[in-house]
């Protein structure tokens, strides 16, 4: 028995750098050329591999810890068969190889160690951010080809690469990405209770993750004045009884958003079979409604809404808001819709980042409306503004078609639409 140290080899222009992964831990045994640790500068970040076999005896460095050229890693410890075995594989590599798999393994050793030696700017195709990024989804970051100059990759060649790798297995097939395990229990650190995640989030975890992994999202941001519209909503009576009506303004939306969709018809598409290079564009308009339960999100369809007035939709609006916290709610209600609408209008907030209800390729996010002082007809006023946050599927819908999306609904929003609408 031997200890043998490993040290931080020569790494080129990596020095003073901090370690961001330790990959192995007291008493576990390591190949040469296995990943130990994983080291990170302000432009890049290397894995540092072992340089001979053993069992790890003893690790010198924690993540956090900086280090440079010669900096003590792991103590391992060799058996004297291990130490034989070694001194077998120098022998044996220095004579002539002939078998072809072996040629590739040791051509494979070189390439990776030479790319340890290569000049920061070399070995880099990625930003540190897109590298951890690409390792919590458990991700090579080498099998990526990158889109950006001189091949570098950005946070779009990660889920790009990981929508390809789904896309070539069965429907069956689930892709999980690399679980992170904390160091310590949440039990060192106090009491805590363990409960059962509720059934409807159960379900909904794997379609988010889905959607989020294989659709390249971008988020427009944008300011509706619905000022008009307010004073409309609010004005309204019953004509019978002359009490006022409690429309609600999500019914006012949901009619805004389906004229704009007649006139993108892109928004109101999926592209499931995107494999095949086809785009189902459809001809009704089911709007989706995100609704807020004890149970968890669930997104009930306002089905036909370009054929209903503003004061049906409002009342099925609650219709199905209340099946849907009662679980009394039809299961294909939750399929089958064009675009979906989630509102935190009711609770606070301004701007945020909706994840789109695939295969949707479209979500628009309402924020709380607030007053504001807008320069409005050649003066300072008090308007009410509307946030909107539209999150797309780059795929099939470019930014500039976003924007103008984005436009024409603020315009339905706007003074004049109100009054057009059948209530």
């Amino acid at each position: 028995m031997s200890d043998k140290e490993i040290k931080v080899p020569n790494i080129g222009e990596f020095k003073d750098v901090e370690v961001i992964e330790v990959l192995v831990s007291n008493g576990q045994s390591v190949s040469k050329n296995d990943p130990i640790i994983t080291i990170e500068s302000d432009k890049s970040s290397v894995e540092i591999p072992a340089s001979f076999d053993g069992k790890v005896k003893s690790v010198k460095i924690k993540v956090g810890d900086r280090v440079s050229e010669g900096d003590l890693i792991l103590i391992v410890e060799q058996s004297g068969e291990e130490e034989k075995s070694i001194e077998q594989k120098t022998i044996k590599e220095a004579k002539p190889v002939t078998n072809q798999n072996q040629k590739e393994k040791i051509e494979k050793v070189i390439q990776t160690q030479n790319l340890i030696k290569k000049d920061n700017s070399e070995a880099s195709s990625a930003s540190p951010k897109v590298r951890k990024f690409a390792r919590e989804l458990g991700v090579n970051i080498n099998e990526i080809v990158g889109s950006e100059r001189q091949g570098r990759i950005v946070e779009d060649d990660v889920k790009n690469f990981i929508s390809s790798k789904i896309n070539k297995t069965s429907d069956k097939t689930e892709v999980q990405s690399k679980k992170i395990v904390s160091e310590f229990p949440h039990s060192d650190f106090g009491e805590i209770e363990v409960k059962d995640m509720p059934r409807v989030k159960k379900l909904a975890s794997t379609y988010l993750v889905n959607s989020w992994t294989t659709i390249p999202h971008v988020t427009n941001h944008d300011e509706a004045d619905i000022t008009e519209m307010e004073d409309f909503r609010t004005s309204l009576t019953d004509m019978y009884t002359g009490e006022r009506k409690k429309i609600t303004p999500l019914a006012f939306i949901v009619k805004a958003l389906v004229a704009s969709l007649k006139k993108f018809p892109s928004f109101n598409s999926s592209i499931d079979d995107i494999e095949n290079g086809k785009i189902t564009m459809k001809n009704y308009f089911h709007v989706g409604i995100a609704v807020d339960t004890p149970h968890g999100l669930m997104v009930p369809k306002i089905r036909n809404a370009d054929n209903k007035s503003i004061s049906y939709i409002s009342n099925e609006l609650k219709t199905v808001s209340d099946q849907c916290r009662n679980l009394k709610i039809d299961k294909k209600e939750f399929f089958g819709g064009s675009m979906t609408i989630t509102s935190l209008g009711g609770i606070g907030g301004s701007f945020f980042t909706p994840i789109i209800n695939y295969p949707e390729v479209a979500i628009l996010g309402v924020g709380k409306a607030q007053k504001k002082q807008i320069f409005f007809n050649g003066k300072f006023e008090t308007r009410t503004m509307l946030p909107l946050s539209l999150s797309y599927d780059h795929r099939i819908i470019d930014g500039a078609e976003a924007a103008r999306f984005n436009n024409d609904l603020k315009e339905n929003l706007g003074k004049n639409f109100a009054y057009k609408l059948a209530v």
